[in-house]
């Protein structure tokens, strides 16, 4: 098991990413998405809008999986998250956990690849991308249009249908406002705070703009590198 030391206090705490999210526990799915407000987004004019992750920070625990699939469908199934955690068993720290969530592009391929416009800029939220399910025929070509792998657009096999994320814009299933300007259900569920939202566009040529260093000095207390 690979190892990060740290020092805390005159004792020295040697902790695993697995030992730790065992501490922080998957309970905060259920407490925090039903009972918890971490708050909100201030109130700005919506438009652009985009996720970010501190892979040296996540653990895998999949919180934010499940959350996305309440939020969105109302059933615990890692299969409809629109958020994705890729887990490599066989990977050392930090290069075991991959966290793939939608990079919300500039120009989408994906809206760009629909045949019949089921994909268009939300007028409600700025140019945050939405899929209407009931124009989407099923033809998966913004599943396969998608330049990065895996896809950031998701094929429902339950509803068959086409999705990806909206920035919690529409969330039949939590009674929470989304959207640029609202809560985000895999932030909020974060137990790591791996996870932040910002305006500001990230490079869209870079393949590691939309990862960030959200790690203070407490954190390295923990063993988690300081950068």
């Amino acid at each position: 098991m690979h190892k990060q030391k740290g020092g805390i206090g005159k004792g020295v705490l040697t902790i695993s990413r697995r030992d730790f999210v065992k501490l922080s526990g998957m309970a905060v799915v259920g407490v925090c998405f039903y009972g918890c407000d971490t708050g909100s987004i201030g109130k700005e004019e919506a438009t652009w809008g985009f996720l970010l992750v501190d892979m040296k920070k996540c653990q895998g625990c999949v919180s934010c999986m499940l959350a996305c699939s309440l939020a969105h469908e109302g059933a615990q199934n890692l299969s409809l998250s629109r958020i994705q955690v890729l887990q490599n068993p066989y990977g050392k720290y930090p290069d075991d956990v991959t966290v793939v969530q939608c990079r919300q592009c500039v120009d989408p391929a994906c809206v760009a690849a629909c045949p019949v416009g089921a994909l268009q800029a939300d007028a409600e939220y700025g140019e945050v991308t939405t899929v209407d399910s009931s124009k989407c025929i099923g033809c998966k070509s913004c599943v396969n249009a998608c330049p990065y792998t895996p896809g950031r657009a998701i094929w429902n096999a339950v509803g068959e249908h086409s999705q990806k994320c909206d920035l919690c814009s529409h969330t039949p299933h939590w009674d929470e406002e989304g959207g640029p300007e609202g809560k985000k259900a895999c932030l909020e569920v974060c137990p790591m705070g791996a996870l932040i939202f910002t305006r500001v566009i990230p490079d869209q040529d870079s393949e590691d703009s939309y990862e960030v260093n959200l790690r203070d000095r407490q954190w390295q207390k923990l063993g988690f590198p300081r950068f």
